[in-house]
């Protein structure tokens, strides 16, 4: 009854959120409906109050440092004007022969330069649409290069970015954002040329059917979203702060750290692990830079930097509060007896390999949960200690581990009840039905085929 009590609270959860109730109301209520379901409604109260709030909790102290720091820096990039600098200067650097690349490279330069995928969405799809338009290209292949260009290889494979999802297997297999560098670049390599040609080839079939961009009712952004800077950012000052982000990031993780002995932190704050923690101050000290640059290069120059401060502030709260109340749902259901009858099924679904359970695991999740992050931390807070000992015992890097965590979270997050692709068709002003299938192609099949080369490839010839 209760595996049966847990089908049913995932069922209706997924359902539920395609309908667009927020996460932050579902999750306690469906975590409630599998614990009466299951039997266990005595225990109700307590569970709500102990273990779902405590596992919300605990992520939200982890993580939301990194949530706030990341918010503030994208606002903070658009309503400065880098943003719109670095996206009009590539389109000029590509022209409008290439509008899907130009796309795609203009939300990868933002996305891995630390750039909410939100924000860049709302950035770029008004260049997309005079792109697409002054192309003749058909309207509904803009989500799906946005899409490409924010929610694939800058989120999960490229070693080093800054995104959330690839922040969060830090600490559990103590490594850090530049985790199987190698193998991140290759699977990065396959989602941008594979996604790049497969959308170009859809850009021909429709040309040679005489499809053109389209006739649409233009869906408009926000006033405050396009609205421009006081005065133009050239674009080598607003590339800069990207380059901060990656470079300290870097510099941090495989300099300065390493560098110094920080033993001492662990005699003074016993479970703090510098090991496992310092991959994530990088991030947070290159994001604060990086800000902070950004801050003081254009003090005179901000329309109104209070309420771009307070703005990106703001923003982070949903977004990790969302995710926190997936992993406090996903602790409850970890809780009940019919998950350790699951949990143990994954685990020796393939005992011969540790690197497909945990594919498993974190795609299946992420699927139900619609959200990479959320489905990424309920993996791992449930099953993250049994992987790294899996791992240990199979002499696998932890590197590796963590680097197909990532990109196994970012290729089914993307079904039809994910928010993220919910609010990029909405900003786009489109219908699944219209955009969802070439959607789905860029962001679930060619991210599960590069996870299937990087599995290959780890398991042939290790962690590189």
């Amino acid at each position: 009854m209760s595996i049966l009590a847990i089908v049913i609270s995932l069922l209706l959860l997924m359902f539920l959120a395609y309908r667009g109730i927020s996460v932050l109301l579902l999750a306690p209520l469906m975590a409630s409906l599998a614990v009466v379901l299951s039997g266990d409604a005595a225990f109700l109260l307590p569970i709500y109050t102990d273990t779902f709030m405590n596992a919300l909790g605990n992520y939200v102290i982890q993580f939301f440092p990194l949530f706030l720091l990341g918010a503030l820096f994208g606002q903070l990039m658009a309503d400065s004007g880098a943003a719109q600098s670095i996206a009009n200067g590539i389109v000029k650097k590509l022209g409008t022969h290439h509008v899907v690349l130009t796309v795609v490279m203009a939300c990868a330069v933002l996305t891995y330069g630390g750039v909410s995928l939100f924000v860049v969405a709302f950035a770029i799809y008004p260049i997309s649409r005079e792109l697409f338009r002054s192309a003749d290209v058909p309207k509904r292949l803009i989500p799906a290069s946005i899409a490409l260009g924010s929610f694939t290889f800058t989120m999960t494979a490229l070693p080093g970015t800054p995104a959330i999802q690839n922040a969060i297997p830090i600490p559990y297999f103590e490594t850090n954002s530049f985790a199987a560098p190698g193998l991140g670049i290759i699977a990065g390599l396959i989602m941008l040329g594979l996604g790049t040609a497969y959308l170009q080839s859809r850009v021909k079939k429709a040309a040679q059917n005489g499809e053109g961009y389209g006739q649409h009712t233009e869906r408009e952004a926000e006033p405050d979203q396009e609205e421009a800077p006081a005065t133009a950012l050239p674009l080598w000052l607003a590339i800069i702060p990207i380059i901060m982000v990656i470079g300290l990031n870097a510099l941090f993780t495989y300099g300065v750290f390493p560098a110094i002995d920080l033993s001492f932190i662990s005699d003074e704050f016993e479970n703090v692990s510098p090991t496992g923690q310092s991959g994530l101050w990088a991030i947070l000290i290159a994001l604060l830079s990086a800000s902070a640059w950004l801050i003081i290069t254009r003090w005179n120059h901000w329309q109104d930097l209070k309420a771009s401060v307070n703005k990106g502030c703001f923003g982070s709260l949903l977004p990790i509060f969302n995710t926190a109340s997936e992993v406090g749902y996903g602790a409850v259901i970890a809780s009940m007896a019919g998950f350790a009858i699951i949990r143990d099924s994954v685990l020796t679904a393939f005992p011969g390999n540790p690197l497909i359970s945990e594919a498993m695991a974190m795609s299946v999740l992420a699927g139900i949960t619609g959200s990479s992050s959320g489905g990424l931390s309920i993996a791992l807070e449930t099953l993250g200690s049994e992987y790294l000992a899996m791992a240990q015992e199979a002499g696998i890097n932890p590197e590796l581990m963590h680097r197909v965590a990532t990109l196994a979270a970012g290729g089914m997050d993307t079904l039809p009840h994910s928010g993220a692709v919910i609010t990029l068709l909405t900003i786009c002003g489109l219908t699944h039905r219209q955009s969802y299938g070439n959607v789905a192609m860029v962001t679930i099949a060619l991210p599960v085929f590069a996870l299937i080369s990087v599995i290959t490839l780890g398991t042939l010839f290790g962690s590189f």
